[in-house]
């Protein structure tokens, strides 16, 4: 089952981050994201609210019934061991760090997850992988060009990785010339405004955007 999520995130390389939408907003969300053609979503633990195992864990089982057999759904921001073990029994297919945590990935790894923890430098990137990550989120992404990423792939280029914080439609597909299997989205993809405003069709048409884009890097590969 690991396998096939792995080979699913890397087909569809697009991961909406949804971060503090709940509710009948959410279900709205992500119905405009997977219109778009978005298959993969990111449910984020809000670390400073008190209620964000509750708040996260009804989020991902909600998702993961209305949208069976047309998404898959993760957790991110999970910091501990209980976030892990809480996403996993809501239906969380793969967990996603803003660093590495070897306790993290250790549990992710024994529940039958898919593991992508943060990382930036070459030591912690390889270090995730050493730990057992499927893939490394390089996070923040945007904090180096891509020339950097070009260096580092020089001598890890057998490790998978994600970008997340600032990729954008006119900088994907440089991501994924690099060498990047997909990327994390936020913003342009769950923007607060356009959610409370009810645009959803404008959110589905950033889908569509972004999923173009990967689908024509796949054409020309």
């Amino acid at each position: 089952m690991t396998n096939l999520v792995k080979e699913y995130i890397e087909k569809n390389k697009i991961i909406a981050i949804v971060r503090g939408t709940y509710g009948k907003e959410l279900i709205n969300l992500v119905s405009a994201l997977e219109k778009g053609g978005i298959k993969l979503v990111e449910v984020t633990f809000d670390q400073s609210d008190p209620e964000c195992l509750m708040k996260t864990s009804e989020a991902i089982t909600i998702l993961v019934e209305k949208f069976a057999g047309k998404m898959k759904i993760g957790a991110g921001t999970v910091l501990n061991e209980e976030q892990v073990e809480t996403a996993h029994r809501a239906g969380a297919e793969y967990i996603i760090s803003p660093n590495t945590n070897q306790q993290v990935i250790k549990k992710t790894k024994e529940l039958k997850l898919v593991s992508i923890p943060g990382a930036l430098t070459p030591s912690e990137i390889l270090e995730a992988h050493e730990m057992g990550a499927d893939f490394v989120k390089i996070f923040p992404a945007g904090a180096h060009d891509l020339k950097y990423i070009k260096d580092i792939r020089g001598p890890i280029n057998h490790i998978k990785i994600l970008a997340t914080a600032g990729v954008t439609p006119d900088n994907l597909e440089d991501y994924l010339n690099v060498g990047f299997s997909g990327a994390g989205i936020s913003g342009y993809l769950t923007d607060k405004k356009l959610i409370t405003a009810g645009k959803f069709e404008m959110l589905t048409e950033h889908a569509k955007e972004l999923m173009a884009i990967a689908s024509d890097f796949d054409k020309g590969k």
